[in-house]
């Protein structure tokens, strides 16, 4: 069997966070792997695999028109930052009918499960009374009415229902919640869950005790959570930012939380890391996590198990991918958004 060649370049990723061994394993059987190390590979030795590369997996893959012209055989490029970025020229992509994927699918279960911890931790209140308890201000069997709820039957709403939105709510369904969501893309893309209710999005934000903000950021949706919306949301919500800060007014949102008005959780900021003076550190009635959403043992392997796939598929002429296609419609939207890696 002849390997296909694959340049793997996925510096600052790691070849065992994105693969279990027995994955990549099965990968180097169906492709001659020239990379994967855990440093940068020289561009020179890049541009001189690619006339016999068949595929590119990169975290962040940078190939000019002429680079592409001068790639016969290549049949995908992969992306392992987690989203389209700038670096690569997708229309000489597009006219060559080379297929451009995105890793982004991979992160929906340990993101996902992370979004649901943010989401008990804020409306039991588990932080601060854990806080109160260092200092001796706890407070014993107080119901904490205002701020905690139970989630059963609760009404919930995402702003954004893709993939990891999509299994936050299976993960949430044992308690039987009451779902919307705003995702305009998804509901004029006719492949929407059916158990889904859409609404718009100062219904997702003013009518449910907790808003989930899981959009993909876009050049479009820039603080489109704003501070003129952040002030309509009732009091005792619990705001749980789990994509990028890029949607929502940052300042405005800790406000609110200072306040007393919401309760707010996020695992991302408007610039990471943050500065060991920021006042957000100080801030009251947050709950902050360090764009550790993904960040778990073993959570990035869902992505080698569909690099896996996706690649043999394309090798067998099968349609199916598990890993996000780039589109003409959407990846310049996507691109030109401020974005950090997972």
């Amino acid at each position: 069997m002849i390997r296909a060649p694959l340049i793997m370049d996925q510096h600052f990723r790691k070849t065992e966070e994105l693969f279990r061994p027995e994955t990549y394993a099965a990968l180097n059987k169906v492709c001659d792997v020239i990379g994967g190390v855990n440093w940068p590979m020289p561009r020179e030795r890049f541009l001189a695999s690619l006339p016999d590369a068949e595929y590119v997996l990169a975290a962040r893959p940078r190939l000019t028109r002429e680079d592409i012209a001068s790639a016969p055989n290549l049949k995908a490029v992969i992306e392992v930052s987690g989203t389209f970025q700038t670096g690569l020229d997708y229309e000489a992509c597009f006219e060559r009918g080379i297929e451009v994927l995105s890793c982004a699918p991979g992160f929906r279960y340990s993101v996902a499960e992370m979004t649901l911890g943010l989401i008990l931790a804020g409306a039991r209140g588990i932080v601060e009374e854990h806080e109160r308890f260092r200092t001796g201000s706890e407070r014993w069997l107080d119901d904490n009415t205002g701020t905690d709820f139970s989630l059963y039957g609760q009404s919930i709403s995402f702003v954004g229902y893709g993939s990891i939105a999509q299994e936050a709510a299976r993960l949430l369904a044992p308690f039987a919640p009451r779902i919307k969501a705003f995702d305009p893309w998804l509901k004029a893309s006719g492949a929407a869950p059916e158990d889904i209710t859409f609404c718009e999005l100062e219904e997702a934000l003013t009518t449910c005790r907790c808003v989930v903000i899981a959009a993909t950021p876009t050049e479009e949706n820039y603080q489109l959570v704003s501070r003129d919306l952040i002030r309509k949301i009732p009091k005792g919500t619990l705001v749980v930012v789990i994509s990028r800060a890029h949607l929502v007014d940052f300042e405005a949102l800790i406000e609110a939380a200072e306040r007393g008005q919401i309760r707010l959780a996020s695992d991302v900021f408007p610039q990471e890391p943050v500065s060991k003076r920021a006042a957000l550190r100080q801030a009251e009635n947050v709950i902050w996590s360090p764009h550790r959403a993904a960040a778990v043992e073993g959570g990035r392997h869902p992505i080698g198990d569909m690099i896996l796939h996706d690649i043999q598929a394309i090798q067998a002429g099968r349609p199916e991918r598990r890993l996000q296609a780039a589109s003409k419609d959407t990846v310049q939207k996507i691109i030109r958004a401020p974005l950090v890696a997972s």
